[in-house]
């Protein structure tokens, strides 16, 4: 399954790479958090759904993230400056299942709109959209 959001803000791909750390993990969301000191590519967190190690790498417009021990493969992307979007923020997130239970379908739904948030918040823009 895939999910989408757009911040509808204009940031360079520079500027995510510096924001999105797995330092700054508290900045990006309040539904997972750091339960030791992360290092640049690696965290040891805990949301949720339980305690994983979450990866980051830096990638073409953005990061990467994924919950390496996680059951569904979850893992998203924070990017810009690609169609259909150039000007906005993207998430991208997927799950390795085509249909899963109402109740997580919120949950990532709950994780996605606070990360709109806080990156809104962040970079201090206008309006967020649901794809």
């Amino acid at each position: 399954m895939e999910f989408f959001r757009t911040v509808k803000l204009k940031t360079t791909e520079e500027n995510l790479h510096s924001f999105l750390t797995l330092a700054n993990l508290d900045k990006i969301s309040t539904e997972i958090f750091n339960l030791d000191e992360p290092s640049e590519k690696e965290a040891h967190i805990g949301g949720i759904w339980g305690e994983f190690t979450l990866s980051r790498s830096k990638i073409k417009g953005g990061c990467r993230f994924a919950l390496l021990e996680c059951p569904n493969a979850l893992c998203w992307t924070i990017t810009t400056g690609y169609p259909p979007n150039p000007e906005s923020i993207v998430i991208h997130l997927t799950i390795n299942r085509t249909e899963k239970d109402e109740e997580f379908i919120e949950e990532i739904t709950d994780v996605l709109d606070d990360m709109c948030h806080n990156l809104n918040q962040f970079f201090s823009q206008e309006k967020i959209t649901h794809d």
